[in-house]
């Protein structure tokens, strides 16, 4: 089968998803109501990669109270604010409507950074990433919209994010390093002056793109056994689904070009090891492979995807080993109740 064939067919049949995920949204957009009440649902296995949430250290403010439905919902939407606002980005220029920023906590605007490595859209060169890119940046911006239709007037508001990979910028907290550049920095993929511009080319989109597709993959995973109500664990469910669905895409385009380009494979490797040293002592995280041997999905010894606790999840994206409220992506911090990273 040829290489035109094959990609054909991979559209198709995310297409496909795409369409079937849809018209589960428009069954259960309406519900806003969340129920507790019901008994804590095991995730499809008992694997080893889910530990119960630990307590914090006393440095940072605690998460407090028993973690619900609506906690869990708005950790997944501070995440979906992320990759919808990077795949905006880098298709159009612009971040998700201001319509869908709005809500609970302090909301915050998208730092872009300015010069080399300033969000923006990116010039892609191969059609069939555009296309990837494009499709993957409407599935986000549909789970905002329903993740926020679901939590109603209590859905959380978007927090101040850093998607720059610009050598300096100013968030709310001070001067600080694009996020993206302190990540590649920290992972040894650029060196300890230099930045990482996800916006510059396709090849520094789909790394920019693992770095943060991966990890949402893993969350709600991870996240899955602390929902109780049916209706949102499915829709849950959903969701985990398409995002494997574009992990998929992004991992085996990787792998494709690191034929041509083998250092891609030693990239990929830095990144995740960078962010499995983040995250405790499991193994959370996977590379892509190499020329010999693809690991497109990455899974444990059962075949199910990893999966990360919401602490281990900020551990990631707030690029810390620490208990702390606020870093990396988030230099404010999430909004909502489930906002402290492990200590590790």
């Amino acid at each position: 089968m040829s290489n035109e064939t094959s990609l054909i067919e991979m559209i198709e049949r995310v297409e496909h998803q795409r369409s079937a995920r849809r018209s589960f949204m428009r069954l259960c957009g309406g519900a806003a109501v969340m129920t507790g009440g019901l008994s804590l649902l095991a995730a499809c296995d008992e694997d080893n990669d889910f530990t119960p949430a630990p307590a914090p250290s006393p440095t940072p403010t605690p998460t407090t109270g028993t973690v619900t439905d609506v906690d869990v919902l708005n950790f997944a939407l501070q995440l979906e604010y992320l990759e919808a606002n990077y795949y905006s980005y880098a298709t159009t220029g612009q971040g998700i409507a201001g319509g869908l920023q709005t809500g609970t906590g302090t909301q915050g605007a998208v730092i872009t950074g300015s010069g080399a490595g300033a969000a923006r859209q990116v010039t892609f060169t191969d059609p069939i990433i555009a296309q990837y890119a494009r499709e993957i940046a409407a599935d986000e911006v549909a789970h905002v919209t329903f993740l926020r239709t679901a939590l109603g007037a209590s859905a959380a508001a978007q927090a101040s994010l850093n998607l720059s990979g610009s050598a300096s910028v100013t968030t709310p907290g001070g001067t600080a390093v694009g996020a993206f550049t302190a990540a590649a920095r920290a992972a040894g993929v650029v060196g300890a002056s230099d930045i990482f511009d996800p916006f510059a080319s396709d090849e520094n989109f789909l790394i920019g793109s693992y770095l943060l597709t991966d990890v949402g993959v893993s969350a709600y995973r991870g996240a899955a056994r602390l929902i109780s109500n049916k209706t949102f664990l499915e829709a849950a469910a959903g969701i985990l689904a398409t995002e494997s669905y574009h992990d998929g895409v992004i991992r085996s385009s990787l792998w494709q070009r690191g034929l041509a380009a083998p250092t891609i494979y030693t990239r990929i490797k830095q990144i995740s090891d960078a962010r499995d040293g983040l995250d405790g002592a499991s193994d959370t995280d996977q590379d892509i492979g190499d020329a010999t041997t693809a690991n497109l999905v990455p899974t444990n010894n059962n075949g199910f995807v990893l999966g990360r606790t919401p602490q281990q999840v900020l551990n990631v994206v707030y690029l810390t080993r620490t208990a702390v409220n606020a870093g990396g992506f988030f230099p404010a911090g999430i909004n909502g109740n489930v906002r402290t990273s492990g200590a590790n």
